[in-house]
């Protein structure tokens, strides 16, 4: 997929990069703190980069605590958020989406809760929240469960003065390249929780410690999951990038809005981000992949012997306008995408 990314924000990106050769710095320099502290200004947490969304979450997983306890999971995701939990040592417990979002359903939560469940992964789906999170996040506290969400797709979201990460105790961003705020790779994990965020700094590069010039090795579980200061680079021009990311997307899903009645409608006030635009029983003629499809589903990948009916429904019946930044058909007036699409 082809990124643009214009004259002013490419010239932004080669300034730092002359910082970065000038610093001698390739890792763990000035552009990582600077990145870090950028982005949790923008989200209003903390936060700290990482190698990539999904070993943000391993991260989180393995703070917490999940080792031989239950981590309840949406099957309709990208495996990256089982497998995290499966790495982590825990026992994935797979929950079934609802049809008007996409997300995991509260009632499906309820019913395959235990007195071993140590966590509930939220995921929002397609770039807007989960219209339940805030009745899902309640039910956490009240349970003494850890709510963790999944980021990856949510970059320029808001609800109610909130984006991603400020209804659990952390959440893992991505900027994989198909995402609405690509650096090719990467991630960040934010949270309130700064003895986590602390504990990060460390887990992220091999459990290290640095102390009066001494090393020593606090974590023995550790490894590497840095994210070097290029990457830094290039995030820092895409988060200032963002707004105008974020304003093209939302001028095309206006335009979509007046061609599909059958889509994900927001409930008051929700803002989606728009990494998809997700509509239903439509034979588009044109269109970009699925959230997830059939095989796909994480009971299906493992082979498990069950279904789950409304993730089953969404694979089938569920399909995504193009609306990825630089779609080269979305100045089409609404009428002439119309008749593009179907």
């Amino acid at each position: 997929m082809k990124i643009p990314f214009n004259d002013n924000y490419r010239k932004k990106y080669f300034k730092i990069l002359n910082q970065i050769f000038d610093s001698n710095m390739w890792t763990e320099g000035r552009i990582l703190k600077e990145f870090e502290e950028k982005f949790g200004e923008y989200v209003g947490l903390g936060a700290r980069t990482i190698s990539n969304g999904g070993s943000g979450l391993l991260a989180i997983y393995e703070y917490i605590g999940v080792r031989g306890k239950e981590v309840i999971v949406p099957a309709n995701t990208f495996w990256a958020t089982a497998q995290a939990a499966k790495l982590a040592g825990a026992n994935v417990i797979y929950a079934d989406c609802n049809k008007n979002d996409l997300c995991v359903s509260y009632d499906d939560i309820v019913k395959k809760i235990t007195p071993n469940t140590k966590a509930i992964v939220v995921v929002h789906i397609g770039g807007h929240f989960a219209f339940e999170i805030e009745k899902i996040s309640e039910y956490c506290k009240q349970k003494n469960i850890y709510l963790v969400e999944d980021c990856a797709h949510c970059h320029g979201a808001w609800w109610n003065g909130k984006t991603g990460g400020h209804w659990g105790f952390a959440g893992s961003y991505s900027f994989y390249a198909t995402k609405t705020m690509p650096t090719g790779d990467g991630g960040m994990v934010v949270s309130r929780d700064k003895d986590f965020l602390k504990w990060l700094e460390k887990y992220r590069n091999y459990g290290k410690e640095v102390i009066g010039g001494k090393v020593a090795y606090p974590l023995k579980n550790g490894f590497n999951y840095r994210m070097p200061e290029f990457t830094c680079a290039l995030g820092l021009a895409q988060l200032e990038q963002l707004p105008e990311i974020l304003e093209w997307k939302n001028k095309l899903a206006e335009k979509y809005d007046k061609i599909f009645e059958r889509r994900i409608k927001f409930p008051e006030g929700m803002k989606s981000g728009y990494y998809k635009y997700i509509v239903f029983d439509y034979n588009l003629k044109e269109q970009t992949g699925q959230v997830f499809g059939p095989n796909d589903l994480g009971y299906r990948i493992e082979e498990l012997d069950f279904t789950l009916e409304n993730s089953e429904w969404i694979t089938k019946h569920h399909q995504c306008a193009p609306i990825w930044y630089g779609w080269e058909k979305a100045d089409k007036n609404a009428e002439e995408l119309k008749k593009i699409l179907i």
